[in-house]
């Protein structure tokens, strides 16, 4: 006999471990007893009519996903329930659907939601308890690994990976021409992953939107390296980075409805400017949504797995709601508000900070 039916959704933008962790709240909680059942393109399955939204979720429809890239459910970064997009009369609106949600949550003979998420899928959790919603616990996913509140998120690390994979192969083709790289890279207003594949990746200079940077500070370090022999220069730039006294690059074409602004172009603008100052060719390389895709590391996945597997223990075991974190290398279930309201900004004292002060890395 079932213990009760538990709902899974994956939201914001896609992630490398969210098919792992599907896989482990699925097996974990189907084992304990559960029913689970998946909702389609974050929260939209269970706003659209009829049950085509949603997805039955077993031993044999999670089989062998753990590996892959992306997320059998679909997910949706413009899927805020309280900001749900409607069409009235051909014009595009945005209703509360919040209270039709929690409705047909507890129709459907739902008792708990897992969701799979960074800070705004942890937030938009946090208001539907507000508004009704039986229990929710939320696993920490995000590529920027900039959520408050937890040590880890899944994603980071393929991300950084990716990025490394990436800088590795561009050494070779910008000492071949004497070319400096500038190779930008996604993460919000946090520069984690900006900062790990720089310092792995054996970056000249990496630039965070923690600490404004002076572009002639960037040129010095590439101008240094040429008086020294090397006619090259990588320079890896967080999408959130800005000049001093300058305003973040945000592209055109975000709607309404998008979480955040379309961030980017800094790396073009640090590319023309450094062209400037050294009389060097320089190139731009924006990695993008590649850091998003392809399976997901070993560290990812075992997270994953891991987060998964303790998100059902406590959905069986616990009456409580809240985000399962990583805290002291172990995973322990906090209060949303300990996740929501901001980000986790890279420290001054970090360790990978000082290392690349200690290598000589211009942070600008």
């Amino acid at each position: 006999m079932s213990r009760g039916r538990v709902a899974v959704s994956t939201g914001g933008g896609d992630a490398p471990g969210l098919n792992a962790a599907l896989r482990a709240v699925t097996v974990a909680a189907v084992r304990r007893g559960w029913e689970v059942i998946g909702i389609r393109r974050g929260y939209a399955g269970l706003l659209e009519p009829g049950d085509a939204g949603l997805l039955p979720l077993d031993r044999e429809t999670t089989r062998g996903i753990a590996h892959l890239g992306g997320t059998i459910l679909g997910t949706n970064n413009r899927g805020d329930p309280f900001r749900w997009a409607v069409e009235r009369d051909g014009v595009r609106a945005a209703e509360d659907a919040s209270g039709r949600l929690v409705s047909r949550f507890r129709e459907l003979g739902l008792q708990a939601l897992v969701t799979l998420g960074g800070d705004g899928s942890m937030q938009i959790a946090a208001r539907l308890l507000e508004r009704g919603l039986p229990r929710a616990i939320g696993l920490p996913k995000t590529i920027d690994g900039d959520l408050r509140g937890t040590e880890r998120t899944f994603g980071f690390d393929t991300a950084v990976a990716t990025a490394v994979d990436a800088l590795d192969r561009l050494h070779s083709t910008a000492e071949a021409h004497d070319r400096v790289m500038v190779v930008e890279v996604m993460g919000r207003y946090a520069g984690w992953i900006a900062l790990a594949a720089g310092l792995a990746g054996g970056a000249d200079a990496v630039l965070l939107p923690e600490r404004p940077f002076e572009l002639e500070r960037v040129a010095a370090k590439v101008r240094e390296r040429e008086a020294a022999g090397r006619r090259f220069s990588i320079v890896v730039v967080a999408e959130g980075a800005r000049e001093r006294e300058g305003a973040l690059a945000v592209r055109a074409g975000a709607d309404a409805f998008a979480e955040h602004p379309r961030l980017g172009g800094i790396g073009e603008r640090v590319a023309a400017g450094l062209a400037e100052r050294t009389a060097k060719e320089t190139r731009a390389l924006c990695l993008g949504h590649l850091l998003r895709g392809g399976s997901p590391v070993a560290s990812d996945r075992l997270l994953a797995l891991e987060l998964g597997a303790e998100a059902a223990r406590v959905l069986d075991e616990t009456d409580s709601s809240g985000v399962v974190v990583v805290r002291d290398g172990r995973p322990r279930l906090v209060p949303f508000a300990e996740c929501t309201g901001g980000f986790r900004p890279v420290p001054e004292d970090h360790p990978w900070m000082l290392a690349a002060r200690g290598m000589g890395i211009s942070l600008g």
